[in-house]
């Protein structure tokens, strides 16, 4: 497959674009264009990033949580990532698990291991996991992810079960993603890191993964080999976070005018310390919590349809404040190392910020008007690829999102939840569920609680 890389990121249109001031009157007309849920242009983006009026910043973080809400709801899909190896056969500067750094354990987990990990997650009440690994691809296989990704669809603890993996390993072959297919995978995540080609080869010394082309050319393999749903991302701290912005944007634009399908999600990730990177430690573009909320909020807007995902890089404090920009899927309960749920000190890949166990979280989304969701079911009907965005993109999945979290969220109550997230949850579901203005849709939903009730589960709209 060829692909021009140059086509897909153009440094010299970015470049202009990236200084753009505008007028509080085109601000608000971008802002009030946003709101019609059809998406906003690289030029309109780039004047929103380059705003500091603190009122009109206060206006485009209104606006995001607006977008947001129209389209998905209130809810939170919650996840957990599962690391499965920390070997790497790149030298990425940034990178805890970087070929070069001797100082940490490296370990890859052998199925039992996995099985071990993923049941502590299931027992904490998760339904999704990543399932992530440093990419040396004689290490992680596709044979032993196979049986990985068997093993974890089999696992039953009580009630709980995981219910969709997503994938984050190295880049593949059309082929090998053709194969990947076949192992019902949810999304495929991969990250370009930094879009920037300068700072880009700079970053990544040695390895696949050295080769800038290949990279970005990722998701074309992806969908020309048939997957439905891809993930991208960058990491923020690189090179100036406005170019980031925008070259993902492009990416994304691209990706739905060639394929008709756009990224499914939209991770984004700060550089945070890790041990063995003195990059990590330093970063030479670091962004700033004000510059951080400006990001995610300009993504909610610029493309409406994406899921974005908070990590647990993040601190908990500016995760409560980063929830109100547009964010609508996060992680909790996260350990960053193979083996890290059953206490395994091999090295973490990053510093986790948000020590909170998903019990503790739960409760706090509760009692601040959020709804947790552990759906999956898109996944399970179909609603997959360009099906589900012709549902996100005018804000139809609203109608699925509500009722099947409120479904998974119960779920999560009466199987793993303390008494006081319980009571809080419980007060939560009443809330949502007064919200359903479709009376026979309210209906078939406390139907379905009944039957929750009763003992059944893994029941959805």
């Amino acid at each position: 497959m060829t692909t021009n890389a140059n086509s897909i990121i153009n440094e010299e249109k970015i470049n202009e674009l990236m200084d753009l001031n505008a007028s509080k009157e085109k601000i608000n007309e971008i802002l009030n264009k946003a709101l019609l849920l059809k998406g906003i242009s690289m030029e309109e983006a780039a004047f929103l990033l380059n705003i500091e009026d603190d009122q009109l910043l206060n206006q485009l973080f209104k606006t995001a949580k607006t977008v947001k809400e129209k389209i998905y709801g209130k809810r939170i899909v919650l996840f957990s990532p599962l690391y499965i190896s920390n070997y790497c056969t790149n030298n990425c500067l940034y990178c805890g698990f970087r070929l070069v750094n001797k100082d940490i354990k490296r370990r890859k987990l052998n199925i039992d291991e996995v099985v071990e990990e993923a049941s502590a997650i299931i027992k904490m009440g998760h339904k999704r996991v990543l399932l992530v690994a440093g990419e040396d691809m004689g290490q992680i296989n596709l044979d032993y992810v196979e049986e990985v990704i068997k093993k974890l669809y089999e696992l039953k603890i009580n009630k709980g079960e995981l219910r969709r993996i997503n994938i984050n390993i190295a880049p593949l072959s059309v082929e090998d993603f053709k194969r990947l297919k076949t192992f019902n995978i949810g999304t495929f995540q991969s990250f370009q890191e930094t879009y920037h080609r300068e700072t880009y080869k700079k970053m990544h010394v040695s390895g696949l993964k050295a080769n800038y082309d290949y990279r970005i050319e990722t998701m074309d393999r992806a969908f020309q080999a048939g997957l439905d749903d891809v993930g991208v991302g960058v990491l923020y701290g690189l090179t100036d976070y406005r170019f980031e912005v925008l070259a993902m944007l492009s990416h994304a634009d691209y990706l739905d005018k060639k394929y008709g399908t756009g990224p499914h999600t939209i991770s984004i990730p700060r550089l945070e310390p890790a041990k063995g990177s003195e990059v990590a430690e330093n970063p030479p573009h670091a962004v700033t919590d004000k510059e951080f909320k400006k990001i995610v909020a300009v993504l909610r807007l610029a493309v409406p349809y994406t899921g974005l995902i908070l990590t647990t890089r993040e601190r908990a404090d500016f995760r409560r404040e980063v929830l109100e920009l547009g964010v609508s899927q996060m992680s909790a309960g996260s350990r960053t190392n193979p083996g890290g749920y059953c206490e395994d000190d091999s090295a973490e890949q990053f510093e986790v910020g948000d020590h909170r166990g998903l019990d503790e979280v739960i409760k706090e989304l509760s009692e601040t008007g959020y709804l947790p969701s552990f759906c999956t079911s898109c996944y399970r009907l179909g609603r997959v690829g360009k099906d589900f965005m012709d549902l996100a993109k005018p804000g139809l999945i609203q109608k699925f999102c509500q009722p099947n979290a409120i479904l998974t969220f119960k779920e999560f109550l009466e199987d793993y939840a303390s008494p006081e997230t319980r009571q809080a949850g419980m007060e939560c579901i009443q809330k949502h569920l007064a919200e359903i203005n479709d009376e026979k849709l309210k209906q078939s939903v406390n139907k379905k609680l009944d039957r929750i009730n009763d003992g059944e589960r893994d029941i959805y709209i």
